[in-house]
């Protein structure tokens, strides 16, 4: 991948250089990419994440092997694979998709147990990516719970 693809992959189509909440830009973005996938298949949807995940594992080691920089707050891709695990997870409904997308975030931000150690501890890719994906999952259970309430 070239710096230019590599910048537009890690970015989110540049959705992590919005100046206020990158994050938050980034998962409405993944959010509204991942819907026409979850419409055809929550298991695809999760295997594209966990697949995204893994190309956004190594291509985050080689950005932080350049710039030393790690977690740079413009690298969303991260929010992508959060995003689609929660959504995978919920199921395809209003409720489960808005549900899945304030309990990733929060997760996310919040980073409560395992997700903030794997935050501050893991380093590189997996790190970046792993909090992510955790609080993925998290976010995803809480609203598939919060939908089978309602």
């Amino acid at each position: 991948m070239d710096f230019f693809s590599r910048a537009c992959f890690l970015t989110l189509f540049y959705s992590g250089k919005f100046p206020k909440g990158p994050g938050t830009a980034g998962s409405v973005v993944a959010l509204f990419l991942g819907l026409p996938i979850l419409y055809l298949s929550a298991n695809t949807l999760f295997l594209c994440a966990i697949l995204i995940g893994l190309i956004a594992i190594k291509q985050i080691d080689i950005y932080e092997a350049q710039t030393h920089i790690h977690d740079d707050k413009q690298i969303v891709i991260d929010e992508l694979v959060g995003m689609w695990m929660a959504m995978a997870i919920a199921g395809l409904s209003w409720l489960g998709v808005i549900a899945s997308f304030v309990f990733f975030r929060l997760f996310d931000i919040y980073k409560p147990s395992l997700i903030g150690k794997i935050d501050r501890d893991v380093k590189g890719g997996l790190g970046v990516v792993g909090d992510d994906a955790l609080a993925g999952i998290c976010g995803g259970f809480c609203a598939l719970l919060l939908t089978r309430l309602f």
